[in-house]
């Protein structure tokens, strides 16, 4: 009896809080949808005054793709419109999200989804009237056309750092360089090894996740046999953070190969990666079949879409469920549909690093180490925000094909680990990797979350990874 009772109210307290929480996110979102609006102005005008450039804010522009493969966009809302003509890109438009241009306020999105449950059997019927072949309609910002074009020609729009980004020596020492390739820590062997592994670290992260963590801990047997790659990605660490760029996977992809495997001569390699990472190791090993030994995912990104969703939204929606609770779940909603307070909090936090490194060196006493934060607060917003929308959300639809080939094509081991306690990425998202690829073996860390699924753990993590690496080989 007393159970039962139990059970009811504790029934009543999940209802009322699952009521509170969403009464309390339309409160919350509403705000900061005007917030992020007011923001884009001041932005604009910030911009302007400082860096002697204007964007029309919120414009977005229809683009006509005709029969000889030019883009043609022109901007909405004005008199004359602007046009901007691209050729063969085609590919490079793909790799661009839609989210990073359509993202609909709280109350469009609520509203939507009220019509969608009330009229869910009213039927969409497709036109049958024939279309001109050589001409069809995206929608897409100018802005990030321009970027393409200028691309394409060589050009550089923002060669220089932008004044909302740090300007200091360790986030611009890639300026002085003119190798413009990825930083990439190394241990191990220095002349040629036995077998190589890459670490690609995460979202807002760094090569120190690794290198700090894991590094120390490799046996010198292992140490004497493979030969440690830890690499900072576009945009995050040491490595450089160009504004001009559009952090699509390609790019990410494209300078971990130039950077890694042929800056080091790599042809036979493990991949270490963690969640965004995931991304680029599947990536990386759909690309080099022959070359990759064993995949090791650490709290994978992928979330299997319904049919008739669209890929990106779906994704998005999932990873930033606009909800304030759990915490995690707000954090990722802040960050993935509001651009310009997503800036304001790069302005305040990785633009004055170095004075969030002193306070906390003063509070500590310098008695623990800081790689964390420092991977957190040392990229820019350009970079964190293209990566989110072109990389976590943009390559939803192709992780399917990814997983399918590294399933018939690959023979690699394959092995999984997730944290019990993940809020950042849900635990199912590795089972569906399993259900992808059936001889993949998923590992489940009891009460560790998604960083101290290594941190904390390093020592026993390490000599997991030894005996898959060994393992690997035998096979």
């Amino acid at each position: 009896m007393e159970f039962s009772v139990m059970c009811k109210a504790r029934h009543v307290l999940t209802l009322i809080g699952s009521v509170l929480n969403i009464v309390l996110s339309f409160i919350v979102f509403c705000f900061l949808d005007i917030l992020d609006f007011v923001l884009c102005f001041v932005y604009k005008v910030l911009d302007f005054c400082i860096e002697s450039e204007w964007k029309n804010p919120g414009s977005y522009s229809a683009a006509t793709l005709d029969g000889s493969g030019k883009i043609i966009v022109s901007e909405q809302g004005e008199t004359e419109s602007e046009v901007v003509y691209l050729t063969s890109t085609k590919f490079q438009l793909e790799e661009i999200s839609d989210t990073l241009y359509s993202r609909p306020s709280f109350v469009t999105e609520v509203s939507n989804q009220l019509k969608k449950l009330t009229f869910d059997t009213i039927t969409i019927t497709k036109s049958t009237e024939k279309k001109k072949p050589t001409r069809s309609t995206i929608t897409i910002n100018s802005t990030i056309v321009k970027l393409l074009q200028g691309r394409m020609i060589g050009q550089y729009l923002y060669p220089i750092t932008r004044w909302s980004d740090c300007d200091c020596q360790f986030c611009n020492s890639w300026t002085y360089s003119t190798k413009r390739t990825l930083f990439v820590k190394s241990d191990g062997p220095k002349d040629q090894a036995k077998e190589d592994v890459v670490f690609i670290h995460g979202f807002v992260s760094s090569s120190a996740f690794w290198t700090e963590t894991l590094f120390p801990n490799f046996s010198s047997n292992a140490k004497s046999i493979y030969r440690l790659l830890a690499v900072d990605l576009l945009g995050f660490g040491r490595s450089p953070k160009p504004n001009d760029s559009l952090y699509t996977l390609r790019e990410h992809v494209d300078m971990i190969e130039k950077s890694v495997l042929e800056g080091y001569g790599v042809r036979s390699f493990h991949i270490v990666a963690h969640s965004l990472g995931c991304i680029l190791a599947l990536a990386i090993a759909v690309e080099h079949p022959e070359s990759v030994k064993s995949l090791t995912l650490l709290a994978p990104p992928y979330y299997p879409v319904p049919k008739g969703e669209s890929a990106t939204q779906y994704v998005m929606r999932r990873v930033a469920p606009r909800r304030v609770w759990p915490p995690m779940a707000f954090c990722a909603s802040v960050g993935g549909w509001y651009q310009y307070i997503a800036r304001t909090v790069s302005l305040v936090l990785c633009k004055n690093h170095r004075l969030w490194d002193f306070l906390i060196k003063i509070i500590t006493g310098n008695r623990i180490r800081t790689f964390l934060l420092e991977g957190f607060i040392r990229h820019t917003h350009i970079a964190s925000w293209h990566t989110l929308h072109n990389v976590i959300f943009g390559t939803s639809g192709k992780l399917d094909r990814y997983l399918d080939i590294i399933r018939d094509r690959l023979s690699c081991d394959v092995t999984v680990f997730h944290g019990e306690d993940d809020e950042v990425i849900p635990l199912e998202c590795s089972y569906n990797v399993q259900r992808r690829i059936p001889r993949a073996r998923v590992k489940v860390v009891e009460n560790k979350d998604h960083i101290t699924i290594v941190v904390g753990r390093q020592k026993e993590f390490a000599r997991e990874l030894e005996e898959i690496w060994k393992k690997s080989t035998k096979n």
